[in-house]
């Protein structure tokens, strides 16, 4: 018997899918996929694959289908990736403890490596806003042993949330409260930020659920507690142009209403880290599992455009 590929808990949930897609499987063979990014104008997607280091590139070809092929090796146990305004790729890298920036030459920026002088614990997740200011999670993910970077003793006295001006290249610690800051992501008026805490990851006793946050001049005020994830842990997240947020979790992705409702599940069979919107219509939505790259049509699109 086929296992199930959705779970219902609301009926909008219904609006939001394609009862007769199918969860395709794109590539596999990573040790831990994250960090996708869609290439709108080139139609392609790169994703990191941490222990490996590496960043694949997996791009459509006019028969529906795709290629893989390796985009950069060794990658400095890269992690999370974002586009900036002007479609440059903005990658969080775990093995140098740094963001960075590749210029359209090739070349690497590094936008930020340090805090009041000491060095950043792993920068994970990373985002840009319509400003330009790129804001990124900084938990130690990557320095708690040598497989998803190189183990070593935080600097950082918290595990923060960063935003990094995008005119003067100022850093400033936004959020100092959480246990483990890991995938964030703007609302579509970007007046709301949604930020996930991941420490259960470790320790079950810790927190497992998405805060959301009023973005106001640079800071964030009003926190509270959106959603929780009964299986597994919120990494990546993402919202569409309704504002619904879809998060990854040990058993596929979860998806929320505005409100904090969830509406329903999509069941993937490995743990999902990651996932992103893109296609040429920007309604697939990519998903970094454990070892492989799906993808799967919905009704919706993704809000952030870079």
């Amino acid at each position: 018997m086929t296992p199930p590929l959705y779970q219902i808990d609301d009926p909008a949930f219904l609006q939001l899918i394609v009862g007769s897609a199918a969860l395709d499987v794109l590539y596999t063979g990573c040790r831990w996929a994250e960090g996708p990014v869609w290439f709108d104008d080139m139609q392609c997607l790169l994703w990191s694959d941490i222990p490996n280091q590496r960043i694949l590139r997996w791009a459509a070809d006019t028969a529906g289908g795709g290629s893989v092929t390796t985009f950069r090796q060794p990658s400095n146990f890269s992690n999370g990736q974002t586009r900036d305004r002007q479609g440059r790729l903005v990658t969080c890298e775990h093995g140098l403890r740094r963001v960075i920036r590749t210029e359209a030459c090739g070349s690497v920026t590094v936008l930020a490596d340090s805090f009041q002088g000491k060095r950043l614990n792993s920068p994970n997740d990373v985002v840009v806003r319509s400003d330009g200011s790129i804001w990124f999670t900084d938990p130690t993910y990557g320095i708690l042993s040598d497989y998803e970077g190189y183990r070593a003793a935080p600097e950082q006295t918290v595990h923060g949330v960063y935003r990094v001006d995008g005119i003067s290249g100022e850093i400033s610690l936004v959020a100092d409260d959480f246990c483990q800051p890991n995938g964030l992501a703007f609302s579509p008026d970007e007046r709301r930020m949604y930020i996930a805490d991941s420490g259960a990851s470790h320790d079950g006793s810790k927190p497992r659920h998405i805060r959301a946050f009023d973005v106001q001049n640079g800071k964030l005020t009003g926190d509270r507690v959106f959603a929780v994830i009964d299986v597994g842990i919120p990494d990546g997240i993402r919202i569409d142009l309704a504002g619904n947020l879809w998060s990854s979790a040990a058993d596929g992705v979860h998806c929320f209403a505005p409100d904090g409702r969830r509406l329903g599940k999509i069941l993937v069979p490995e743990v999902v880290a990651n996932l992103t919107f893109g296609g040429p219509r920007r309604n697939r939505l990519f998903l970094t599992a454990t070892t492989s790259l799906y993808a799967i049509y919905v009704t919706t699109t993704g809000a952030q455009q870079p």
